[in-house]
């Protein structure tokens, strides 16, 4: 299979990478900042499959479809696409501007949006494809009144995943996994006492390990009848 991953050198996206480049996958993982890191993982995973990563900004049209011509000369199809890049501005609601509430809209939902619209449109022409959507718990109940914009596009990017599965259909399966918390380095300074206060929310008492968010995209990429859902990745929530 040919697989794109946007955002897929750090964090959630790398784990995705490392474990789909095992099972001999072709990939192209998109990023925006830090080549060093970039040209560190294309060698890293180069060793198991056809890799290729480009510096590629997915809220800009044009770049999209370059994206999707480059992808399809380089491996001739495109049989998965992972919406993984995604960010985060946590502020205080005073401090919130409009400029960085449409920022966090451009990458974790127009993003999506063009991506499922021209490589997902590409997957319906031939009749063959899967879009999974790395989205959160945040947009369905987990609000956090300091990410009031994360958690508004992550709603928007579930809703995203309902339409675009209905617009695809039969021919293209469009899912979204809802993480929880993941230890990545979005909150590795993350405050001791909020960090116990979440964990005891948790029945595992842990965060997922980003591996384990990977699995299951790994499993939903070799799954054939799960579609249209938002799957919840969070270790289970009490009931308190």
């Amino acid at each position: 299979m040919t697989i794109i991953i946007t955002g897929g050198t750090k964090g959630i996206g790398k784990a995705i990478a490392l474990t789909l480049a095992k099972e001999k996958h072709n990939l192209i993982l998109t990023y925006v900042n830090d080549d060093a890191s970039a040209l560190q993982l294309k060698k890293e995973l180069e060793q198991h499959t056809n890799i290729l990563i480009l510096k590629s900004n997915v809220t800009k049209e044009e770049e999209v479809i370059k994206l999707l011509d480059i992808a399809v000369s380089k491996f001739n199809n495109i049989d998965v696409l992972i919406n993984n890049a995604g960010i985060s501005i946590d502020t205080t609601l005073e401090d919130k501007t409009v400029d960085n509430f449409k920022k966090i809209l451009e990458v974790n939902l127009i993003g999506p949006f063009l991506t499922s619209k021209y490589i997902g449109g590409y997957m319906f022409k031939n009749k063959k494809g899967k879009i999974i959507n790395i989205s959160s718990t945040n947009g369905i109940d987990t609000y956090y009144k300091e990410s009031l914009d994360y958690d508004a596009s992550k709603a928007g990017l579930n809703s995203l995943t309902h339409n675009f599965a209905n617009i695809y259909a039969p021919y293209v399966i469009v899912n979204a996994i809802a993480c929880g918390w993941v230890d990545t380095d979005m909150n590795k300074d993350m405050d001791i006492e909020f960090r116990n206060k979440q964990l005891n929310k948790i029945l595992l008492n842990r965060f997922a390990n980003p591996s384990e968010i990977a699995n299951v995209v790994n499993y939903l990429i070799n799954d054939t009848y799960i579609n249209n859902s938002i799957i919840r990745v969070d270790g289970g929530v009490k009931n308190d």
